[in-house]
């Protein structure tokens, strides 16, 4: 065999050796590691979780999840993407679909106490502890986690003022204050989940609320 037809016989092996690896679906779903990875952030926090805990969880190694995921914070944006869509995130945009502001929050709260509360889930809210415990190392991550709580705060006021345009609340209210109030019991709520309140103890800071809402 010549040179060349030596050389091109190893250039098309490596061709097909390529669209081999290339072709080859992942040995793992990718939507069940991602379910683990967002438990694992939700528990430890950002910063609190390594790549270690996060392999060893989603039961991937180390290229696995870089191929699949990208980094520790790509990873961490596409959990925080799920837990809103899919996971108690989701509380917010079937409370904004009720008919009135009062059942507005009704929802949200009674939602936010049993889902704080539940015993298959880490205590506490994924967005609300990652921020707390994220240091100056993890910027990106807490200004990443304000946008997303701030954004969940205004569709909150884009809602109540919805419901001030169709008197549904008074004339004298001021939508801001109301989701800016909202918003703080949420966030209260969940500290003190991860705190070791209870399911009760939760309602009834729900209940104090409501009767502080606008007649």
């Amino acid at each position: 065999m010549g040179i060349e037809m030596y050389i091109g016989s190893i250039n098309k092996n490596k061709c097909r050796s390529d669209a081999v690896q290339k072709g080859r679906p992942r040995e793992f779903d990718t939507e069940l590691a991602l379910d683990k990875a967002l438990h694992v952030f939700w528990q430890r926090g950002y910063e609190g979780t390594s790549l270690t805990d996060l392999t060893e969880a989603m039961g991937i190694s180390r290229p696995s999840l870089y191929a699949a995921f990208g980094n520790k914070e790509e990873l961490f944006r596409l959990a925080l993407d799920r837990y809103a869509k899919k996971g108690p995130g989701a509380i917010h945009g079937e409370a904004l679909a009720e008919p009135t502001a009062r059942k507005v929050v009704e929802h949200l709260l009674h939602s936010v106490a049993m889902s704080l509360t539940d015993p298959c889930n880490p205590s506490g809210c994924l967005a609300v502890q990652g921020a707390l415990t994220c240091s100056q190392a993890a910027d990106s991550i807490k200004r990443e986690l304000c946008k997303r709580r701030s954004e969940g705060e205004d569709n909150l006021r884009k809602r109540f003022e919805r419901a001030k345009s169709e008197g549904d609340l008074g004339p004298d209210s001021d939508p801001g204050a109301l989701a800016r109030y909202v918003i703080t019991v949420t966030q209260g709520m969940s500290v003190q989940a991860s705190g070791g309140a209870t399911r009760s103890d939760l309602l009834t800071v729900v209940d104090m609320a409501l009767k502080a809402w606008p007649a």
